[in-house]
């Protein structure tokens, strides 16, 4: 199938992300600047294979497709299968951190409300930035008040901590990464097959979508739409670069909070009561440029980087019609989900993904209540009139 490329905007994409790398090569070094192309990759993969976690478990939910939930868990298998070796330390002199945080109420809380977020606010951490960079606007709604979220979060973060928790876990260090591993994948294995029968049980099977139109390979490679295998394939390795090059998992959501900090602090706010800001890591990015920050940077790619792919595809700025019901949930799923991953440890990416195919416990405990979430979510899309009620649709389709 023949596509219009728009090539004003596939330009523009293309020489904005290799002027920032040019720039941040000469400012923050090679790191820096493969990280930010290393984020655009992210975006050019996730937009191609439309992968999103939040319409992927609203149609599981809804309808029991779980096409796109096993592409989730396929990509936590395969990113298991290589961080945990190296996490349990197989090549000499080699030391990835994983994303560890403590296993608590803050996650709980956290992980539920960020997923309602994601369905009142039509996108989780990645599915905001790479639809953003399509240019729905809708979704800059909804990144603005995540940003917000996010910001109120880290103020509260530590009442959330004080309410108790057993710390972080480590499977990894508690059962040796050998036996860990095993486990885990036995876990994944088990809930593929488990999502499978579940789809099979109520639907027949039907051709995917990401599979039902097929150009040629090179026009679906740079145009897509790509399967979800290719999607998979391209964000385990694009995660595995991530682990290697800047010694920690992907992450997303903790630029969200530093972008609100530095903002309140330009306008003239005091952070520095804030206790989330004035200590470690955050504490030194609070004080230095934003492109010092892989998280930021990253981000920064994986925006222009679906905006590149969205203007290959022909698919940049789609038309839509801006409704005043669609920008009060944007608002008030962009406060869940930056309040949520700030009390959870991150979002699908920096808890989900990172934390599980790491070994921390708290991305188990994650998955569980934004899952929950998510199905409350799902029923307050209906409620606000978003969605028909599952009775009617599942009517409908008969």
């Amino acid at each position: 199938m023949n596509r219009t490329i728009d090539y004003g905007s596939a330009v523009i994409s293309a020489v904005a992300i290799a002027a920032i790398a040019i720039f941040l090569l000469e400012a923050f070094g090679l790191r820096q600047s493969l990280l930010f192309l290393l984020g655009a990759g992210l975006g050019i993969a996730l937009f191609h294979a439309a992968f999103g976690f939040t319409g992927g478990w609203r149609v599981f939910i809804r309808e029991r497709n779980s096409e796109a939930v096993r592409a989730h868990i396929l990509l936590l298998l395969f990113c298991t299968f290589l961080f945990f070796p190296l996490l349990g330390g197989v090549i000499p002199g080699l030391h990835p951190g994983a994303a560890l945080a403590p296993v608590g109420y803050s996650v709980l809380v956290g992980a539920f409300l960020f997923g309602i977020g994601m369905q009142l606010g039509g996108g989780c951490g990645s599915g905001t930035l790479y639809t953003m960079g399509q240019g729905q606007v809708d979704m800059l709604i909804t990144l603005i008040f995540f940003i917000v979220g996010a910001t109120v979060g880290s103020i509260h973060l530590n009442w959330w901590l004080d309410l108790g928790g057993i710390g972080p876990v480590s499977i990894i260090k508690s059962a040796g990464w050998q036996l860990a591993l095993i486990l885990q994948l036995a876990v994944l294995v088990f809930l593929y097959f488990l999502v499978r029968w579940l789809d099979r049980r109520r639907n027949r099977p039907a051709i995917s979508q990401h599979m039902a139109v097929q150009p040629a390979f090179l026009s679906r490679l740079i145009q897509g739409p790509w399967p979800y295998s290719w999607g998979v394939v391209a964000l385990t390795l694009f995660a595995l670069l991530t682990l290697l090059l800047a010694g920690h998992p992907w992450s997303i959501t903790f630029a969200f909070g530093l972008w609100g900090a530095k903002i309140w602090s330009a306008l003239g706010g005091d952070i520095s009561t804030w206790t989330y800001w004035n200590s470690g890591y955050p504490g030194q990015a609070v004080q230095s440029s934003v492109l010092a920050d892989i998280t930021s940077v990253m981000d920064f790619g994986l925006i222009l980087g679906a905006m590149l792919a969205a203007a290959l595809a022909g698919k940049y700025a789609p038309a839509m019609t801006l409704t005043a019901r669609r920008v009060l949930a944007a608002v008030i799923g962009g406060l869940l989900l930056g309040y949520g991953a700030r009390l959870a440890f991150g979002c699908n990416i920096g808890a989900l993904l990172a934390g599980i195919s790491t070994g921390s416990l708290h991305g188990w405990l994650w998955m569980i209540a934004a899952f929950i979430g998510n199905i409350v979510g799902v029923q307050a899309r209906v409620t606000l009139g978003m969605d028909k009620p599952w009775r009617m649709q599942h009517e409908a389709a008969y």
